[in-house]
């Protein structure tokens, strides 16, 4: 046992990590999925969005997901749910959400913070742009 009183290993903090991965997933591994294995949802207010959105991202501010889901997403799809970064817990307010409603949901952790900061492209009214990667983050490094 650790001092928290946690088992260490296989037990109670082995089930809690197994069970965690299942629900959250990479910036790096959204970037590599094969297209239309999930819908990418960005789950912050109008503003953050016209700001720069992931290309291909479905815009469904955590508020209005109960109402407008249905229209927007067929049940049964697979979601990701993104927010700004570590510092927010919007996606995972979202991705409550989603779940409660009965889709499988993952959150991506890092959200748009991080999908930026590895070099990844951003859309934005001018078009599609890729900001300079950060490389203490990412080994993932685009071509100049």
């Amino acid at each position: 046992m650790n001092d928290a009183g946690a088992v260490v290993g296989s037990g109670t903090a082995g089930a809690y990590f197994r069970a965690k991965l299942q629900f959250e997933i990479d910036v790096m591994d959204v970037a590599d999925a094969a297209p239309g294995s999930f819908v990418l949802v960005d789950t912050r207010r109008q503003s953050s969005w016209d700001h720069g959105h992931i290309p291909g991202a479905v815009h469904l501010p955590t508020a209005e997901i109960p109402a407008r889901v249905g229209a927007l997403i067929p049940a049964g799809n697979s979601v990701v749910v993104y927010s700004w970064g570590p510092g927010c817990n919007g996606s995972t307010f979202a991705a409550l959400a989603f779940a409660e409603l009965g889709y499988p949901v993952r959150e991506m952790i890092g959200g748009i913070e991080y999908w930026v900061r590895n070099g990844l492209p951003v859309e934005t009214a001018d078009g599609i742009v890729v900001r300079h990667f950060d490389a203490l983050v990412t080994a993932h490094q685009p071509e100049a």
